[in-house]
């Protein structure tokens, strides 16, 4: 009886790596060969999108305005300087477009490219009217990031750090109030 549980054993065993392995290489096969087709359309996508694009002009030049969306997400605020009357905030600066010219058809919604594609397009000439200084952060690598959708949607962050003016009434010092706001536009 242990003799034959053995032998039974052994031929699953067989079975197992004689079936089951080849089914898993050639399944590795087909998820490789997946991903170097959706990298071929990805790339194809992006040939299209640029092919005759010209950055110099703004979505719907002639037609109509571009109406920017924006947000900013605080990642910190501070120091305050009351006698230098700024202050320095961390964003994540995000705008959204839609530029017609920049739709597309293909298996994915959302295109989600680094920095450099970003300098291929149209990008608003957003600045901060209150600005002292705005620096880009560029550890390891441009921290921005755009989307484009396939309506022609797009979505650009950037995170920055932004030292800004800030006027300061100081009558009734220490109990005065202030407020501070970030003023830009384009």
């Amino acid at each position: 009886m242990k003799t034959k549980l053995n032998i039974y054993n052994m031929q699953f065993l067989l079975f197992v790596f004689l079936v089951w392995d080849p089914a898993r290489l050639v399944l590795a096969n087909i998820q490789e060969d997946e991903a170097k087709n959706n990298i071929t359309i990805f790339t194809r996508i992006l040939d299209r999108l640029l092919d005759g694009y010209d950055n110099r002009l703004r979505p719907g030049l002639g037609d109509s305005i571009t109406e920017v969306f924006t947000n900013i997400y605080v990642t910190s605020f501070g120091p305050v300087s009351d006698t230098d009357m700024e202050y320095t905030i961390d964003v994540f600066f995000r705008q959204k477009w839609k530029d017609e010219r920049l739709k597309f058809k293909g298996p994915m919604n959302i295109l989600r490219l680094n920095n450099l594609m970003a300098s291929k397009i149209w990008t608003p000439d957003t600045f901060f009217h209150n600005g002292k200084k705005s620096v880009a952060h560029n550890m390891t690598m441009p921290n921005k990031l755009l989307r484009i959708q396939d309506d022609g949607t797009l979505l650009y962050t950037m995170r920055l750090t932004v030292q800004a003016e800030c006027p300061m009434h100081l009558e009734d010092f220490p109990m005065d109030a202030h407020s501070c706001p970030l003023k830009f536009g384009s």
